[in-house]
């Protein structure tokens, strides 16, 4: 049995699960998530805990246990608490804005680099060196925050470049180091 295919998903405050067509939705107060589902698996409510169980003990049905498990979990996480990322940008010039919209990074091209967050994602810069992304898919939080990270990645000799909060990069000596 899975691990964490078992245990039982507490509903949040105001979260509701809906199972209809091989749909999972879930509404709360921050939004509504869709979700396909598998047909290894099946979702159940009752007094405020989902369960999911599988129907059978094929290989197949054993890994969507879990992984299908773990997604309601963060879908009624995100509609009821939400996802945030941080980015810290290092850098001597490097720094974001918000220009209405767009997130505007200046980090060390010959040109700014302009982005347009998706539908779902809020942007916002407290200071210049921060970038902060918040939603209520865990995903798309994810994949925008890595997205925006691809555009100046950290480099080991310096450090230079846009990082996750509290992500450790490794350091490089230089080549006169080595003498």
């Amino acid at each position: 049995m899975s691990r964490i295919g078992k245990m039982p998903i507490a509903m949040g405050n105001g979260a509701k699960i809906e199972v209809k067509g091989g749909i999972i939705t879930v509404t709360g107060p921050k939004g509504t998530l869709d979700q396909p589902m598998v047909e290894e698996v099946t979702i159940t409510e009752e007094d405020g805990k989902v369960q999911v169980q599988r129907i059978n003990d094929s290989k197949r049905a054993r890994a969507m246990h879990g992984l299908y498990r773990m997604l309601v979990s963060n879908m009624i996480q995100g509609v009821t608490n939400g996802f945030t990322r941080k980015l810290e940008i290092a850098g001597v010039g490097f720094r974001a804005e918000m220009k209405s919209d767009l997130l505007a990074l200046t980090l060390g091209y010959s040109h700014m680099i302009y982005f347009k967050a998706p539908e779902g994602i809020k942007l916002e810069t407290p200071d210049p060196v921060t970038v902060l992304i918040s939603g209520i898919d865990k995903a798309l939080v994810g994949q925008v925050a890595a997205k925006i990270r691809s555009f100046r990645k950290p480099e080991p000799y310096r450090g230079k470049g846009i990082k996750y909060e509290g992500e450790i990069i490794r350091r490089k000596e230089g080549k006169a180091a080595g003498k």
